[in-house]
């Protein structure tokens, strides 16, 4: 279940708005508010699509875990789902190119820019 958005590393970039297949946040002026926690799949979209990895998705998907921002930043958490998956980027020096290939192949795919 979705339990943390990172106030200090969202962008407001709303991908994970748009990528949410359960509607569970709503844009706002500034970072998105997770408004519908118990619709969440535990799909781990958000967190997966999330380019600066402000997103905690809780592997425990039938209630709320209580969870510690702090702490997750210290146990290197918060997209921890897209490190596992391979789509994480490396400490290469290529590591920015794809980050920017990543980023306009999401932005494209969720209507963000246009190709």
């Amino acid at each position: 279940m979705i339990e943390i958005i990172d106030a200090e590393r969202c962008t407001s970039c709303d991908i994970c708005v748009r990528g949410c297949p359960t509607n569970v946040f709503d844009k706002t002026d500034g970072i998105p508010v997770i408004t519908r926690q118990g619709d969440c799949q535990t799909c781990f979209l958000c967190e997966l699509y999330c380019p600066e990895d402000a997103l905690y998705v809780s592997p425990f998907a039938d209630e709320r875990q209580p969870v510690d921002v702090v702490a997750l930043r210290h146990a290197d958490a918060l997209g921890n789902y897209r490190r596992a998956v391979g789509w994480a980027d490396g400490p290469t020096s290529a590591a920015a190119s794809t980050k920017a290939i990543y980023f306009s192949v999401v932005s494209i795919a969720l209507g963000v820019m246009k190709h």
